[in-house]
């Protein structure tokens, strides 16, 4: 799954600048190009940075869902119920969720270079204390506290990228992190479920915090220093100001809501997964069940092919497709075959990516200016969507089992299908008076 842009574009950037004067009495004198010094692939530093923010982005991901794939484990030791113990993965999510539009501004002000840094130390740290929470709730709390450390990663990275990468080369940079957030989230939940069947849960969660550590130490030894930052100070009041503009704008508001229902499902799903599969009928161990976290890289290819499928059937037919694959995935979880229980979590996952994606991409389109707080309030929404459908959908398994939440995904699906048909709706309303106009 892709972050925020949380600052400046490169655009507002130039436009704050002053420009260079240029000789008039010259014609045949070229202008200086804005972005010969900038990063490129193949130039000195690029490769450098490039390995950072991956190493950056695979840390962020393992330990923000460290405990997902531990859930069982952790229900069995701390005798918990399924709904408890999903709040060590709903507090960091929530975390990140209450910590993302604030650490964006801080960004403007410290540098994102900075903010990187003290957020994978904070975070790292952290996660060699986790092991050793001697209760559920001293657990939670540590998760959510290193839920709000992270949320400095998303907060700058994009911001980073597209101030130090000229913009030709910024796509594959970008590309690279969204992979190391991939591989992270991937990675930590094998890690942590083969470490957990042979030496424990808390030996597993230590295994990713030492990950995190090694991650936090190669990001700060290779991330080249900002050559183009300038420091602003973003205040309380015209944050709140930028906010509330993009609050206002009702399509804003209709793309936050769905992606907020599309990480719902997706949440409940992967927090609930390993309960069904530890227990009957499928009695599958906890490696087995930390390996079928695998499937995200469907995510990420289909991700990638979100922009093909809008340009052949438009944002709002990418999104019912969208709709469409992720709510047949659930219902093909029903049935009682470890084969059809993956294939239900592959079509899931295909369609979680991509409408996920197709609404991240709208918001920096719609937005007309400050689209870095209007891609931070989707993390947000993003997060808190995550936060809701790890907690309702682990509720929902404790009081009626995987068709609980599977019925709590369905009504997820739906609400975002009438979203987006009322968008349709809407839209033909609109094309329908245009045309009469211009026939009168």
């Amino acid at each position: 799954m892709p972050p925020a842009d949380t600052g400046a574009s490169v655009t507002d950037r130039a436009a704050a600048s002053p420009q260079s004067s240029i000789d008039t009495s010259s014609s045949s004198a070229a202008p200086a190009d804005p972005e010969s010094d900038k990063l490129r692939p193949g130039g000195p530093g690029y490769r450098r940075m490039s390995f950072a923010l991956f190493a950056a982005g695979v840390a962020t991901f393992a330990l923000l869902y460290s405990t997902q794939a531990l859930l069982p484990a952790i229900s069995a030791d701390l005798d918990v119920a399924p709904d408890q113990a999903s709040w060590t993965v709903s507090a960091a999510t929530f975390g990140l969720a209450l910590g993302v539009i604030p650490l964006s501004a801080l960004s403007e002000r410290f540098g994102r270079r900075t903010l990187m840094t003290a957020s994978l130390t904070v975070a790292a740290v952290i996660a060699l204390l986790v092991p050793f929470a001697p209760s559920l709730g001293a657990l939670i709390a540590l998760r959510a506290v290193q839920g709000v450390a992270l949320a400095g990663l998303p907060a700058s990275a994009m911001a980073f990228l597209a101030e130090e990468v000229r913009a030709k080369a910024l796509v594959a940079a970008i590309g690279l992190f969204v992979a190391g957030n991939s591989i992270g989230g991937m990675s930590g939940r094998i890690v942590t479920g083969w470490v957990a069947q042979a030496w424990g849960w808390r030996v597993a969660l230590g295994a990713v915090g030492l990950m995190a550590v090694l991650c936090a130490v190669a990001f700060r030894l290779l991330v080249p220093r900002a050559r183009h930052f300038v420091s602003r100070s973003v205040g309380p009041r015209t944050l709140a100001r930028t906010l509330a503009g993009h609050l206002a704008d009702p399509l804003l508001r209709r793309l936050y809501a769905i992606g907020a229902l599309f990480m719902t499902v997706f949440g409940a799903v992967y927090t609930v997964i390993g309960y069904r599969l530890v227990a009957e009928p499928f009695n599958l161990p906890q490696g087995i069940v930390g390996s079928l976290f695998i499937v995200y890289l469907v995510g990420t290819a289909s991700s990638a092919a979100a922009g093909k499928l809008v340009g052949r059937v438009g944002r709002r037919g990418a999104l019912y497709l969208a709709v469409g694959t992720t709510a047949a995935g659930l219902l093909l979880t029903l049935a009682a075959s470890v084969a059809s229980v993956l294939a239900g979590l592959v079509l899931i996952t295909a369609g979680f990516f991509a409408g996920h994606a197709v609404a991240s991409s709208s918001v920096s389109r719609t937005a007309k200016t400050a689209r870095a707080q209007a891609s931070a309030l989707y993390q947000c929404a993003y997060y808190i969507g995550s936060s809701l459908g790890g907690a309702l959908g682990a509720a929902a398994f404790h009081a009626a089992g995987w068709s609980g939440t599977v019925l709590l995904g369905l009504a997820a699906m739906v609400g975002a299908a009438s979203i987006t048909l009322y968008a349709t709706r809407k839209a033909v309303a609109e094309r329908r008076l245009l045309s009469l106009g211009r026939a009168a």
